[in-house]
């Protein structure tokens, strides 16, 4: 479900009372592949709640280059909130989630294993808080980019 700021602090606010877990991870998620589905699942076996940060088209633009997203971000949030193991989509802005982060304090701030922990943004707000940085790997052979030179050849 694609969800407001003020409303996702409220439920977890209420999971977290409820001892819940909230996960959160971010990304363009531009071209949604197994590799992405692989992960998200394993981000939501860490807890109850998994929150996807998703960068807005001018986000995307700027990290990216001129000619991406190829999705725009509704379509994005529209897949991803379908997902079986994804629980709430919320937009930044942004170039990176750290404010986003330091919103809702989430107890698990999942990233790729291509990260460090100490590179993780928002690493320093979640363990303040109590909480764990857990980098997933990667599925071989499995990214946007890969499909989008694919599709150029």
């Amino acid at each position: 479900m694609l969800i407001s700021l003020n409303n996702l602090k409220n439920i977890i606010t209420e999971q977290k009372q409820l001892g819940n877990k909230v996960v959160f991870t971010n990304g363009c998620f531009d071209i949604l592949h197994a590799g992405h589905i692989q992960y998200l699942q394993k981000a939501k076996q860490l807890g109850e709640i998994l929150v996807i940060g998703l960068n807005t088209d001018s986000s995307v633009s700027r990290l990216k280059g001129p000619h991406r997203p190829i999705n725009n971000q509704d379509d994005r949030a529209i897949v991803l909130a379908e997902l079986k193991s994804v629980d709430f989509v919320i937009f930044f802005d942004e170039d990176t989630p750290y404010n986003l982060i330091s919103e809702i304090k989430p107890d698990f701030l999942v990233k790729g294993a291509d990260y460090e922990e100490e590179n993780v943004v928002g690493a320093d707000i979640v363990k303040q808080n109590g909480g764990k940085v857990v980098l997933i790997p990667f599925v071989e052979g499995k990214s946007t980019t890969s499909i989008i030179n694919k599709m150029n050849q």
